[in-house]
């Protein structure tokens, strides 16, 4: 993407803030800068993922990630008549050919593949690389613009989506709880704090510190309030089944940490993090941590059974990834393999900060993800 349409498209955003009178409160600034139609990071069609694009993510990293997600499926599977895959924002597909793959291996496809995308770009993207990769297996794979009705069976994988959720951000101040506000004007953004007047927002926030003790003056962070009713709407559509969630986070207590002041919100653009949003809007992304806890909390809310929570280098070694490495470690695949095995559960890199969190229903099975580690204790 160049300069000139970066500006064209943060100008544009911020027109239709305008539109909307001139000040909307964070989470609706984020809403528009990752998904505002055409224009939003998320569906502009410029390229995300990989080394030409924002950040590399796990699948992508390599497919031991995917074939690793693929031995937990396969043991969902075991126990359902009808298993499908229902995948959330699937990127460029890599994990989708992954799954796929390993899925085949272990005599154990699923019915359908389901991809629920928002972005056409990302869609024809997702297809291009199935179709090269698997070619025999397109016919199985289906783009959905919605969640699918109820009674459905199988398995829903989400890797990085909850923490692209919009979320709004709160401020400790003088006793008092305030909002985060984002105005346009002059071709520039700009943040302003003003006095909290949502009820709700004000009765999540009374809660957090009735359990968390006092948050200091000055103390800011974000709110998840989109993934209570995602979850809620994924228990209506499970009839038997499971939920697969992964992606950087922590639980309550450490999320909302004293030393964890300024929040979690990170943004990326073209291998780096930065910590202002305002800038570059609509051309990079805008990422928080996940409360797990809140996750947790969601799930059991509406009729999930919670099945683990762990690390990632925990589930990824709990579903063999040391045995899916190539037999001969003198090979060039065995020590790309190996090496990417590192990136993938080292603490050091993405085995500690990547959690994974599963849910079940109307299933009688410990998954085989959480057997050992399994850290439920902390939520």
């Amino acid at each position: 993407m160049t300069e000139s349409v970066e500006q064209a498209i943060h100008k544009a955003i911020g027109e239709q803030i305008v539109k909307e009178g001139g000040l909307v409160d964070f989470e609706r600034f984020m809403s528009l800068a990752l998904y505002a139609p055409g224009l939003g990071y998320y569906v502009n069609g410029a390229q995300k993922f990989g080394v030409g694009g924002d950040f590399i993510t796990s699948p992508e990293l390599s497919p031991l990630f995917g074939q690793s997600l693929a031995n937990q499926i396969a043991e969902v599977f075991g126990a359902l008549e009808q298993p499908n895959v229902l995948e959330f924002g699937a990127g460029s597909g890599a994990l989708a050919v992954s799954v796929l793959e390993q899925l085949e291996q272990l005599d154990c496809l699923p019915v359908r593949y389901q991809i629920l995308e928002l972005s056409a770009e990302l869609q024809q993207r997702q297809h291009e690389t199935i179709q090269q990769a698997l070619p025999h297996l397109i016919e199985r794979v289906e783009w959905l613009s919605h969640m699918p009705s109820s009674g459905w069976q199988g398995v829903v994988v989400a890797n990085e989506v909850l923490d692209a959720m919009p979320v709004q951000r709160f401020r400790k101040s003088a006793d008092q709880w305030q909002m985060q506000w984002v105005s346009y004007t002059d071709d520039a953004y700009q943040a302003t704090w003003l006095d909290a007047t949502d009820d709700l927002l004000l009765k999540q926030l009374d809660a957090l510190e009735a359990r968390l003790g006092q948050f200091e003056d000055g103390y800011e962070s974000e709110v998840n309030r989109h993934v209570d009713g995602w979850i809620s709407a994924l228990s209506q559509m499970i009839e038997q089944g499971a939920v697969i969630l992964v992606d950087y986070g922590y639980p309550e207590a450490a999320f909302y940490h004293p030393e964890r002041s300024a929040g979690t919100l990170i943004c990326h653009y073209q291998h780096k993090a930065y910590n202002d949003p305002l800038q570059r809007v609509g051309s990079q992304d805008i990422t928080a941590n996940v409360d797990f806890s809140a996750v947790a909390e969601a799930g059991v809310n509406h009729g999930f059974d919670l099945a683990g929570f762990t690390t990632q280098s925990f589930f990824l070694m709990n579903n063999g990834i040391t045995e899916l490495l190539d037999e001969d470690p003198m090979s060039d695949r065995y020590i790309h393999q190996a090496q990417a095995m590192k990136q993938l559960t080292l603490p050091t890199e993405m085995g500690e900060r990547f959690k994974v969190i599963a849910f079940s229903k109307g299933l009688d099975l410990a998954m085989r993800g959480f057997s050992v580690g399994d850290q439920r204790a902390y939520l």
